[in-house]
């Protein structure tokens, strides 16, 4: 049995933990912050409840590898109520709105009534989709049949071919403007087609619901099964060092000026942070640096605000996603706006009343100018100011109705997921997935520290919870073959 220090209580820490204790293991994690979840998390604003994390979780299909993971880490069970909701992002452009749809039948008979000159593109994308999800275990009408050997083979060609074409790309191939805006105006146009495919596969697969009470409720579903096992968890008290001697990690230092021995420390922690500060920069992973330095691995941030509306019922359902106009593009920083409404939640917002949030995606140079904003308060107040004008301007032009009853509780931007979470950008996700790159997991292997292994979303594009989830169980599995070997 091995005595396990984790650096950080986020998804990657908290899988890490209890995937550890399962093993046998001694585990405890330090966490800088008062609360576990890392960027699983949310908070309250003036009677309202914000949630900052989930827009789907991909495992809520019941049949996936990934639902049985939630279920092992406590985060799922037949306990918890997945909502799912009848269509994800509707995009309106001119009075005219196209959404994914739950149904990929529904979707399909959509798409080739509002574009039949698009049949051609459309049925190729269609049946991307239905072997992404038949891979994935979640095909048929009932979402619960994985592929033959035979139908590996007759994907292939699929995922190849979307695989090399950028969202822009791809979505130059359709004529009908409202179908090419909609292919990529919920995520940016340099990501790999294949990672859109993916999402409607996800969720036209019955495995992108939300779990009752979103982020928080499960990040205290995962604590609270972590310390089940006998997990230790320490909160308010990071690690500030990891102590090396002889290729060895020797121990922790922490953020009290305590010292804590350990067999093995896992790092969860943004790489580009923790190599520098937990340990020297030069035991970064190549492969890991490499993507670094990569131009088209490009980091992505949000710039969001959360809105109260005074009155019972909101005039959309879902997310809408609208065009920026030319005129409010800097300060926001993209081309397009998403708003949500948690009508599915109702203790998110007092009686009466509603919540929206709007998000609007920036790539890595403007959020880094944010987070360096920060460090001029009144500049950067002024900044927020300008981008939740812009937000409401935006909002009222499109939903009129609301004009004069939406006030805005809060709004956060890169430099925030900076503080909080200790991301370099303030990205909440890792790497976009670049066209031509497979999503393949990077090692947690750390050359000449046979000890000190990584956990993270940033080893694998484009990151999220089950990539970070992922990577937990892959470092525990890692830390096994070495106690494996030390035992021979």
């Amino acid at each position: 049995m091995a005595n396990i220090i984790i650096v950080g209580a986020g998804v990657a820490g908290l899988t890490a933990g209890i995937y550890a204790l399962s093993e046998g293991h001694k585990v405890t994690i330090y966490e800088r912050h008062f609360k576990a979840g890392g960027n699983l998390t949310g908070w309250d604003r003036r009677g309202y409840h914000i949630d900052n994390c989930i827009h789907w979780l991909t495992g809520t299909n019941s049949v996936t590898a990934f639902h049985k993971m939630w279920v092992k880490l406590g985060a799922l069970g037949d306990d918890v109520e997945i909502y799912q909701p009848q269509s994800l992002y509707t995009y309106e452009k001119d009075g005219k709105t196209f959404s994914l749809d739950k149904s990929l039948v529904e979707l399909k008979a959509n798409m080739l009534a509002i574009a039949p000159e698009d049949k051609k593109e459309i049925l190729g994308l269609i049946h991307a989709i239905r072997s992404v999800q038949r891979l994935n275990g979640m095909g048929g009408k009932d979402c619960e049949r994985k592929s033959n050997a035979w139908e590996y083979l007759v994907s292939a060609p699929d995922l190849l071919k979307y695989g090399k074409y950028t969202i822009k790309a791809l979505s130059k191939r359709f004529k009908n403007p409202l179908l090419r805006s909609f292919l990529h105006s919920f995520m940016s146009e340099q990501f790999s087609a294949l990672a859109m495919i993916m999402v409607f596969a996800t969720f036209t697969g019955k495995n992108g619901g939300i779990p009752h009470g979103s982020s928080c409720a499960m990040a205290e579903r995962m604590v609270a099964r972590y310390e089940s096992l006998g997990g230790v968890l320490h909160l308010k008290n990071g690690v500030a060092k990891v102590n090396v001697q002889n290729g060895a990690a020797t121990s922790v230092l922490l953020d009290d000026g305590s010292e804590v021995q350990a067999d093995y420390v896992v790092i969860t922690a943004d790489p580009a942070v923790a190599f520098g500060n937990l340990l020297d920069r030069s035991y970064m992973p190549k492969k890991l640096a490499e993507q670094y330095a990569d131009a088209n691995m490009i980091r992505f941030a949000c710039q969001q605000c959360a809105l109260a509306f005074d009155g019972e019922t909101l005039p959309f359902a879902g997310e809408m996603i609208y065009d920026v106009p030319e005129q409010y593009r800097e300060i926001l920083c993209s081309d397009y706006l998403m708003l949500r409404e948690f009508s599915h939640e109702k203790s998110f917002a007092p009686e009466g009343k509603c919540l929206m949030q709007s998000m609007a995606y920036c790539l890595e140079d403007d959020a880094k100018a944010l987070v360096a904003l920060y460090r001029d308060k009144d500049a950067y107040e002024q900044r927020k100011a300008k981008m939740v004008e812009a937000v409401e301007q935006i909002i009222c032009a499109h939903l009129p109705e609301l004009k004069g009853k939406i006030t805005c509780i809060d709004s956060w931007t890169p430099a925030t997921y900076e503080r909080f979470v200790g991301s370099q950008v303030g990205s909440f996700m890792s790497f976009i997935m670049p066209a031509g790159a497979a999503p393949v997991q990077l090692s947690g292997k750390i050359e000449g520290l046979d000890n000190v292994v990584i956990a993270t979303q940033w080893q694998m594009a484009p990151g999220g919870l089950p990539i970070a989830a992922m990577a937990g169980i892959a470092a525990v599995k890692l830390i096994g073959k070495r106690e494996n070997k030390k035992s021979k």
